[in-house]
């Protein structure tokens, strides 16, 4: 019973984890226009604040993810909640592009030095049987962001300025921290001996990648990053060319968040009893096809458009609750970081690469080709499931002891 509740504690520091910095990502989106008419930053270079934090975070989950197999994921999750803290803080000081650019460049380092490691953390503490669940409840903090962090954040910078939501999720991240503090303990995992520098670093990245589990595993982030953005990027756009309003694409994507929250857990409990391929393997199939009923079925915003985007995000949290397992579960306890945090960089990078094939593709062929892009990688990462990546998880029968000996031997 007392571990339990202890495992109810992590469960929900780790959540608010997610939750605030999740939210202080999200929030920059809606209230881009807000910020630079405050700080008189030209239109143009308003995007130049999602890149500055984009890059630190790639580069830092580079170089966290080894140290984190080092020294612990407890002292990370610590160093990494002070320093979102502090820099979501120093956005009260901002008063000019330079100065925005700088800290929100400082926030994505933050993020960077969390993303990894709480996933990670999740494989230290959790057994196989559980690990999908509890990947699916935090995961659920997210989604909550987007429902509630996204308009309450709007909602304080349209009436105390851009700094508000920034001082708000400060607030949280603190709690985070001082919960992380008293309730998250280091689990007893075998930590990496080898000396770690940046050339070690980079060289113990290159021979990841030479291992096939490994480098599947990696180059399925990518894919599965790429097919949502290239689709989700110009989902709004695209509605609003069929007359949608404001108003009408923040339900849409709160309807999305709510499908998350209940999606991640149930595909969690139930790639833990049947394993993670299947689930991954079927909710991509799925969302394939949901992708092509958008362009088929919606010509004007209708219930229909709600229902078909609630199945989506449904079937998108169905894939990554047990892809994130999965991974967690391929690497030994001393380099599940290093594996974790070199799939999110590389998952960032698929992201970058489908935003700027959008914007392209949308400009010249329209929203259609969006779509097939982003069905093509989708069905690309099944592939790549099906035939590269091990089964992790389920049932424990001999014949699955067996396969977890295969696992063991490929990395």
């Amino acid at each position: 019973m007392q571990e339990k509740s202890q495992n109810v504690l992590i469960l929900a520091a780790l959540w608010l984890l997610m939750f605030s910095s999740s939210s202080q990502f999200f929030i920059v989106v809606p209230i881009l226009s807000v910020i630079g008419e405050e700080l008189s930053i030209a239109e143009s270079l308003r995007g130049t604040l999602i890149t500055s934090y984009a890059l630190t975070l790639g580069v830092f989950a580079l170089i966290v993810g080894p140290i984190s197999d080092k020294i612990g994921r407890r002292k990370i999750l610590l160093w990494g909640s002070g320093m979102m803290t502090i820099s979501l803080l120093l956005h009260n000081l901002a008063f000019d592009y330079t100065s925005i650019l700088l800290v929100r460049a400082l926030a994505g380092a933050a993020g960077g030095i969390l993303t990894g490691s709480c996933v990670a953390y999740i494989g230290d503490r959790f057994p196989k049987q559980n690990r999908g669940l509890a990947n699916g409840v935090i995961m659920t903090g997210s989604a909550v962001g987007q429902i509630a962090g996204i308009p309450l954040g709007t909602v304080l910078a349209n009436q105390y300025g851009f700094q508000a939501p920034f001082i708000f999720f400060c607030a949280t991240m603190a709690v985070t921290m001082v919960l992380v503090w008293l309730y998250v303990p280091q689990p007893n995992v075998t930590f990496y001996k080898g000396k770690i520098t940046i050339p070690t670093v980079f060289q113990g990245y290159a021979k990841m990648l030479t291992k096939p589990v490994y480098r599947s595993v990696a180059l399925g982030y990518m894919l599965m990053f790429l097919g949502m953005s290239s689709f989700v990027v110009y989902f709004p756009t695209w509605l609003e060319s069929l007359g949608a309003t404001g108003n009408e694409i923040a339900l849409i994507f709160v309807v999305g968040g709510s499908a998350m929250v209940i999606g991640g857990p149930l595909a969690g409990r139930i790639s833990d009893r049947r394993g993670r391929k299947n689930i991954i393997i079927i909710s991509n199939l799925l969302l394939a096809a949901i992708l092509a009923t958008t362009i088929l079925v919606i010509d004007s915003i209708s219930i229909t458009t709600y229902i078909i985007f609630f199945f989506l995000m449904l079937v998108v949290s169905g894939r990554m609750v047990p892809y994130q397992a999965l991974v967690s579960e391929v690497a030994s306890d001393h380099s599940r970081g290093k594996l974790m945090c070199l799939s999110i960089s590389i998952g960032q990078l698929g992201m970058g690469l489908g935003s700027a094939m959008s914007g392209w593709l949308y400009a010249s062929y329209g929203f259609g080709s969006n779509v097939i892009l982003g069905a093509t990688a989708i069905l690309a990462m099944t592939a790549l499931v099906w035939k590269f990546i091990p089964e992790t998880s389920g049932d424990y029968s001999p014949a699955s002891i067996e396969e977890e000996k295969v696992v063991e031997s490929l990395v």
